[in-house]
């Protein structure tokens, strides 16, 4: 493939590290304290959420990470590569991590009685995403197995 293809891709990842980024700095501790305000009762879990969303950032910013590496390997011409089957393995485990934590958040804030409609919908929404990404990685990881077994079933019998 021609160096650049995938261009575009990268972009769109990094635009949305860049984007996240700035949410967990700038907007998500003046939401917490602004909602600490507005909801005294609701204060204690000021810091808790803002923990529990910052913990599944880490696992967000790997995955964006290993989905940069990805798209070099396709760049490279290595898209049908062990690696490439690591980095799609990475990246599932990076999305039922973030579906797991953001279901326990949501038992402990029901547990609390601090479970808005609101935010269920949000807690949902994040974990749906984050199955659905973590099945398309699964289907493609198989893909990418079955793939390079047959290459290499055929690179012996030549």
């Amino acid at each position: 493939m021609k160096k650049g293809t995938t261009f575009s891709l990268e972009a769109a990842v990094s635009i949305v590290g860049i984007i996240s980024l700035s949410l967990c700095i700038f907007y998500f501790p003046g939401l917490a304290q602004e909602t600490a305000d507005r909801f005294p009762e609701f204060s204690g879990l000021q810091y808790p959420v803002l923990i529990g969303v910052y913990a599944t950032a880490i696992p967000f910013y790997f995955a964006l990470y290993q989905a940069l590496k990805l798209l070099n390997c396709i760049d490279r011409n290595k898209a049908f590569s062990e690696e490439a089957v690591k980095t799609l393995k990475h990246i599932k485990y990076c999305a039922i991590s973030i579906s797991v934590l953001y279901a326990f958040g949501s038992l402990l804030l029901f547990f609390e009685n601090a479970l808005h409609p609101g935010v269920v919908i949000i807690v949902a929404t994040v974990i749906f995403a984050s199955v659905v990404i973590a099945l398309f990685s699964a289907v493609l990881q198989m893909l990418l197995k079955n793939a390079l077994d047959i290459k290499s079933e055929n690179d012996l019998t030549v």
